[in-house]
């Protein structure tokens, strides 16, 4: 059960108002890395996890992450104040309208125009707001690491926000939510750290055959060992095009298939068997010679200008 209380979690101040940059921060309102998607992710996490500090855990930040889309969507209603009230009272020129929305920058003119100048959930493109955002996937682990990523693209995202601005209020608010994404990002590591062991994801150990290989198939003078592909870590193979398959089998696709199956599919194959010893000729074989006889009986090399009664 959720309560709303009238106070913004961190105050906002806008120095004027500023439609291009409304538009930039719509991108944290309704974009992949933005404050919903993250509370969505988060709050669905919640409802099915089973580990009582995990859960709190996740209600709590899919709760704040609420917050931070009420922060966030309040400084793009405020820098469209201006804007909004001209667009909707028509009090300029036409002509100064569209230097005025046209100014702007970036695509605030869609906003401005499709959405009277408020907050809609769509990113700074105009791409409304999907759910596909959301990337849970039901293993602690997993979703675990997920957030940490989310968080992580967040907190870039506000950091060019902010570069993207002069004003001091809404520097200071984008710089609180900033760093709120990197507690919420120590708080994911400490509960995925929490959980011994937390690799691989899931239950099912890998095959030991292949969990310390390392496939160099990218192959040019930047070749470059590091501890991704040291061999004190993995199995380091330089050319695995030249090994027989991994597993020792031929490397051969097979099916095994009932008797009626496979005489189907034999039937098949020989109905729809090419012929290797004709030479059809094709369609375009057929216009390309058409065009060449069109520029010869008018009498210009582009063949553009002759009728088909001259043929």
């Amino acid at each position: 059960m959720f309560a709303h209380n009238k106070r913004l979690q961190y105050t906002v101040r806008v120095s004027e108002t500023n439609p291009g940059l409304a538009n930039l921060l719509l991108e944290q309102f309704g974009g992949p890395q933005g404050e919903l998607a993250a509370a969505c992710r988060y709050f669905t996490q919640a409802l099915s996890e089973d580990d009582a500090g995990r859960k709190d855990m996740l209600m709590d930040i899919a709760t704040e992450e609420l917050s931070h889309l009420e922060v966030i969507g309040t400084m793009v209603a405020m820098l469209n104040k201006g804007a909004k009230g001209r667009l909707a009272e028509s009090v300029n020129e036409e002509a100064e309208v569209y230097r005025g929305i046209a100014g702007a920058g970036n695509d605030s003119h869609v906003t401005q125009l499709l959405y009277g100048a408020g907050t809609p959930l769509v990113n700074s493109a105009g791409v409304p707001w999907t759910a596909a955002y959301v990337d849970t996937i039901g293993d602690p682990t997993a979703d675990l690491r997920s957030n940490i990523a989310a968080e992580a693209r967040a907190k870039i995202i506000y950091e060019r926000l902010i570069n993207a601005t002069s004003d001091p209020g809404v520097k200071d608010a984008l710089r609180f939510l900033m760093t709120r994404e990197i507690a919420h990002q120590m708080s994911f590591e400490k509960a995925l750290y929490a959980i011994q062991p937390n690799f691989p994801p899931g239950k099912l150990q890998g095959d030991e055959r292949f969990t310390k290989v390392y496939f160099s198939t990218s192959h040019g003078d930047a070749d470059v060992r590091g501890p991704w592909n040291s061999d004190e870590n993995f199995q380091y193979v330089e050319r695995p095009e030249d090994l027989a398959p991994v597993d020792g089998g031929s490397g051969m696709a097979e099916v095994s298939l009932a008797q009626d199956e496979m005489r189907l599919l034999e039937q098949l194959s020989e109905r729809t068997a090419s012929d290797t010893t004709i030479n059809p000729t094709t369609g375009a074989e057929l216009g390309a010679q058409e065009g060449v006889l069109l520029g010869r009986t008018n009498g210009h090399g582009n063949g553009m200008s002759g009728s088909p009664s001259s043929l």
